[in-house]
């Protein structure tokens, strides 16, 4: 359980990071961009929940469907597998 708990985190404030990069470098640095196909893996393999509240205050991807409707989806899916893992 610790583990996965140290896990959560790791990849949670990997997701914040570079999530902010981004948002700096969609102003400054326009070629030098997160694919976002990495942030949505970011945030599928268990940083959902933080990106989608850092995307939130930093009103970044805020206008992206598939951003504000598919981060919670997968919020709701990781914590059902936690929920799970603890249940067992």
């Amino acid at each position: 359980m610790n583990s996965v708990l140290i896990y959560l985190v790791i990849i949670s404030v990997f997701s914040v990071i570079i999530t902010v990069y981004d948002k700096k470098a969609a102003k400054y640095a326009k070629g030098n961009r997160i694919p976002e196909s990495m942030l949505f893996f970011v945030s599928a393999a268990g940083g959902s929940a933080l990106m989608f509240i850092t995307m939130q205050i930093i009103r970044h991807k805020t206008r992206h469907k598939r951003f504000m409707i598919g981060l919670p989806i997968m919020m709701i899916i990781q914590c059902l597998i936690i929920l799970y893992i603890i249940a067992k």
